[in-house]
């Protein structure tokens, strides 16, 4: 079966949930209000797209490539990357709702997480080294195992993470985000 192409279109206010999107692979193409929500994007492929106040929540993405994506404003609830298509995977999110999605197992080092709600997001035995949560909520999010080397948490907050269990050398951690790193002691911090 011949997969198509499409290069450098605009979709707007496009609602995928009455009428498919169309097995290809997009590259440049920008999606802007588009409705993929519980979906199947399945074995797409997504090559430097950008992806504008989209609801991605539920989608299924197996096997789906994203390739130096952007994605801003989105609503991604439960997306589960980890079933994403490993080869080249990249993307950067700003001001997108990502909360009980998960990139356990990932290596996405370097990923741009900025103003997102990361809550109870799963970045177990992920690769995120050089990763910033700028301004980012990680309310319960689970850090298990996960190489966090020179990533930024200076202006993230709500994160929970054990350095016993997680690599954190180098990383960046405001005075007021320390208290993230005790949680396991139950220590009382005033």
């Amino acid at each position: 079966m011949d997969i198509s192409f499409v290069d450098d279109e605009v979709f707007e206010s496009k609602d995928f949930t009455s009428e498919a999107l169309k097995k290809a692979e997009y590259s440049y193409c920008t999606f802007r209000n588009c409705n993929f929500e519980s979906t199947s994007i399945s074995n797409f492929i997504f090559d430097e797209c950008e992806f504008e106040n989209c609801n991605l929540s539920n989608a299924d993405v197996r096997n789906t490539s994203f390739r130096n994506c952007s994605f801003s404003g989105c609503k991604m609830l439960g997306l589960k990357f980890n079933e994403c298509s490993s080869f080249l995977l990249s993307f950067s999110f700003s001001t997108c709702n990502l909360q009980f999605s998960s990139f356990h197992n990932l290596k996405i080092s370097k990923t741009y997480f900025n103003n997102c709600k990361l809550e109870d997001v799963d970045f177990s035995d992920t690769q995120l080294n050089e990763a910033d949560f700028n301004l980012s909520n990680l309310r319960g999010a689970i850090f298990d195992g996960t190489n966090l080397t020179k990533a930024n948490f200076s202006t993230a907050n709500g994160y929970s993470i054990d350095p016993e269990n997680n690599k954190i050398q180098r990383a960046q951690f405001s005075k007021d985000g320390l208290a993230g790193l005790l949680d396991k002691y139950q220590l009382k911090i005033e």
